[in-house]
């Protein structure tokens, strides 16, 4: 009967087994399928749609490469721009968002070009991180051709990517990033801690090495409650960062709410002027 017993209790342990293996490997799988759609959250526009807005502003359509990829942008514009900001959104939504977010930049009298990423809005083309790269390269290409030479970058979460890579290949002003991440592997560790996503994630976006190649002031702004990405991320970006880089700690804030805090438009003021 004992012999009975444990013969019952390794059947069940070995049922246990297969059966948590076989839910590992699932998640893991759909891990690694699905990882597209959870580090980018894109909305279409007809291409049609009429953008509307309060601040004046120029629609382009920037074909960035020799493939079929057309990059839908916004364009701000003062009457006499102290400079211009080039601005790189979140993961989420597209530029009928984006460009009222964006567009409040023109209060300092700074023109702002804001960039829909590929699949998002109206903009087209196969989404991968060497075309993320190309694309936001050629918008400041762009600005340069245009005879802007007070080039600010701005980059929100996702776009802080862009933005610095794009600050450590070229002349800018200023770098400002609102929460940014150390790489999206941190952050992917920090969320799924018990899965290998080293060998799982296809973009990696790393924050650190692009950070030390700028040498422009860089701005880091975070928040203390931020749950996307965690203001350990951030931290650990700032160890990598070169010297001339500030970090504002906004207490309490997430990682959407950040723009409600006194302290975030107060660190505007200083860096581009009221």
């Amino acid at each position: 009967m004992l012999f009975t017993l444990k013969k019952k209790q390794l059947k069940r342990l070995k049922q246990f087994v297969v059966g948590f293996v076989l839910i590992y490997v699932l998640m893991v799988s759909a891990l690694y399928l699905l990882q597209e759609k959870m580090i980018f959250r894109p909305a279409t526009l007809d291409p049609e749609y009429v953008f509307k807005f309060e601040q004046p502003f120029e629609e382009l359509f920037l074909k960035t490469d020799k493939e079929e990829t057309i990059i839908n942008a916004l364009h701000f514009k003062v009457d006499t721009p102290k400079g211009i900001i080039l601005y790189f959104h979140g993961n989420a939504s597209n530029l009928s968002r984006w460009g009222v977010i964006a567009s409040e930049f023109t209060k300092y009298n700074y023109d702002v070009l804001v960039m829909d990423y590929r699949t998002y809005g109206k903009s087209t083309g196969i989404l991968n991180e060497d075309g993320l790269y190309s694309d936001a390269q050629y918008c400041y290409k762009y600005l340069v051709g245009l005879g802007y030479s007070n080039i600010i970058v701005y980059g929100r979460s996702l776009g802080t990517a862009m933005a610095l890579n794009v600050a450590g290949n070229n002349k800018i002003s200023h770098v400002i990033l609102e929460t940014p991440f150390y790489s999206i592997v941190d952050v992917a560790k920090k969320r799924f801690p018990v899965f290998p996503v080293e060998k799982l994630i296809k973009y990696h976006f790393p924050n650190f090495e692009s950070i030390s190649k700028v040498s422009s002031a860089i701005t880091i702004i975070h928040g203390t409650n931020d749950r996307v990405v965690p203001i350990k991320s951030a931290i650990k970006l700032l160890e990598a960062a070169p010297k001339q880089t500030d970090f504002i700690t906004v207490k309490k804030a997430s990682h959407n709410n950040l723009s409600d805090f006194d302290i975030y438009w107060q660190s505007m003021d200083v860096i581009l002027g009221k």
